[in-house]
């Protein structure tokens, strides 16, 4: 490989990134064929420093159903405040967090379609916060843009170092900054679907969720309802991360700045992206969930700033039970898709019904991650505790809303490069050669508008594009993969790879991102604005 002079990347720097992945993020494309088996991560693992329980022992927590305080006027409203709490996630340790509500995950919020929430936070936390709901068809004022933020109260004195991009020379006149609250309005004007709301801010995203600032916001419709699938307590939301612990029982993370007030980034050998050691599911280690012999309904997130998993159901036999994807991040798939192994990238979700009424009761299924080793390949389990009478059913026709977009459809194709380079003077992860700027408008679609995109990477990242849904219409030249199916809003590129995604930008004018939701690469400059006029 070519040596880079100061300005450049240099081999210890370019193999501080990941050895030969980063090799290839350097070099170009031409290099993937050397990575053909498509490594199964991109990221660097921290270890931690405390004891670790034993899988499947402590039980699953489902979060709480956060109520309304005021339902008027067709609008349902809702209070978290951001603060700091203490959480026994590990048995017997004490971990400071991050949370909303003091919970983490934070409390979950439950929607019905077409019915619009509001949602006041309010910042106790040390740092300005910014609030997105991921997958939200959302008005450009309250959809979080990493400007836009909430200051806690007394931060004028620090606003020299506020997360305005200033840390990077760059400013955004754009920005609309409260002190201690803000309104979210949410129409909710979409289909039915699991979404997640998370901290947004500029360059501190990804320490920000690994503290714990993530929750859950569902929306319902009539017509999924009545389709007859599990539901009730054999509806599971799985929201699956990985963190790891320092000695003192708090939330090992390798930031430049610990106070993540000043300085953002990760020490070097992270900055292709931070994984632990730690399989939390709503927040416990490797949990265990009785479950009736029956079918269940998983409503699967990966919350993971960077780690990429691929699921499987075992038996205590060694039997697969088949995972039975009905949706996919934006809502029901139009008929179900049946696979034994599910990948699942950060940000993406999945709808699952896994049925246990084959499986003898007192026995275990494991939730396997096929991309993990040792501990980290271990996810969580069930239990089967008793029979029961089902009267759930999986439709062989789930939904008829889908968009039928067709490439003849598209005004215009653009192509989309996400490699590593060279920004500011440091190492930085690029979206068509340049770093992110809230100042810069990278594309312009018109309100209606169908496009085809055309995403390549060069190691794993996981695109995602704020306000719309989109389909994959190809990966490589070829078909899209079995998991593809359905409307998305995040997807995986794999080393290498080329996607092409097809989608109509409807719904609100204004400034929207699209980025790749490894979080570290998020906030080492992989995001892009997105003007709808």
């Amino acid at each position: 490989m070519r040596e880079h002079g100061a300005r450049g990347l240099t081999r210890r720097r370019v193999l501080g990134i990941g050895g030969a992945l980063g090799l290839m993020a350097a070099t170009g494309l031409s290099a993937s064929a050397a990575l053909a088996r498509r490594p199964s991560i991109t990221g660097a693992e921290l270890r931690s420093a405390v004891p670790l329980p034993p899988p499947f022992q402590v039980p699953l927590p489902i979060p709480a159903v956060l109520k309304p305080v005021g339902t008027s006027g067709g609008v349902d409203r809702y209070e978290i405040t951001q603060r700091e709490a203490s959480a026994e996630i590990l048995p017997g340790v004490t971990t400071p967090m991050w949370t909303y509500g003091g919970t983490f995950p934070g409390p979950t919020i439950e929607s019905r379609r077409g019915r619009p929430v509001t949602v006041t936070h309010r910042n106790e936390l040390p740092v300005p916060t910014v609030v997105h709901l991921h997958g939200g068809r959302t008005p450009a004022a309250s959809d979080g843009y990493p400007t836009d933020l909430v200051l806690p109260a007394g931060w004028q004195e620090h606003s020299m170092h506020m997360g305005h991009g200033s840390e990077h020379g760059m400013h955004d006149p754009r920005a609309v900054v409260t002190e201690l609250t803000r309104d979210y309005t949410f129409p909710l004007d979409q289909r039915p679907t699991l979404l997640w709301y998370h901290d947004h801010r500029m360059d501190f995203t990804a320490p920000a969720i690994w503290r714990g600032l993530a929750g859950l916001h569902t929306i319902r419709d009539d017509a999924e309802d009545a389709l007859g699938l599990p539901a009730g307590p054999r509806e599971l939301p799985l929201m699956i991360a990985d963190r790891a612990f320092a000695a003192d029982g708090s939330l090992a993370y390798p930031a430049l700045d610990p106070t993540l007030r000043v300085r953002p980034g990760v020490r070097e050998p992270y900055l292709a992206g931070v994984l632990g050691d730690v399989i939390l599911v709503n927040g416990a280690p490797w949990p265990v969930h009785e479950v009736d012999a029956a079918r269940y309904r998983l409503r699967i997130l990966n919350a993971s700033n960077a780690r990429h998993y691929e699921l499987e159901a075992v038996t205590d036999d060694g039997r697969r039970l088949d995972l039975v994807q009905i949706g996919a991040d934006q809502g029901l798939l139009a008929a179900p898709v049946t696979h034994r192994l599910l990948p699942i990238a950060p940000a993406e979700r999945y709808d699952v019904v896994v049925d246990f009424s084959g499986v003898p009761t007192g026995s275990l299924v494991r939730m396997i991650n096929r991309l993990g080793s040792g501990r980290t390949g271990d996810v969580m389990a069930f239990r089967v505790a008793r029979r029961a009478a089902d009267g759930s059913r999986i439709p062989g026709r789930l939904s008829t809303d889908l968009p039928d977009w067709r490439r003849s459809d598209a005004v215009r194709v653009r192509d989309f490069s996400f490699r590593a380079g060279q920004m500011h003077a440091g190492h930085g992860w690029l979206i068509g050669g340049l770093p992110f700027d809230p100042a810069r408008t990278d594309v312009t679609a018109r309100l209606g508008d169908v496009e085809v995109w055309r995403l390549v990477a060069d190691v794993h990242h996981p695109v995602h594009l704020h306000l719309v849904g989109f389909r994959v219409l190809s990966r490589s030249g070829r078909a899209p993969l079995a998991h593809d199916a359905g409307l998305k809003d995040t997807v995986s590129l794999r080393p290498g790879e080329a996607v092409e995604i097809i989608t109509r930008f409807d719904g609100y004018r204004g400034r929207y991102l699209f980025h790749c939701h490894n979080a570290e690469h998020e906030d080492m400059g992989m995001m892009a604005n997105l003007e709808i006029i």
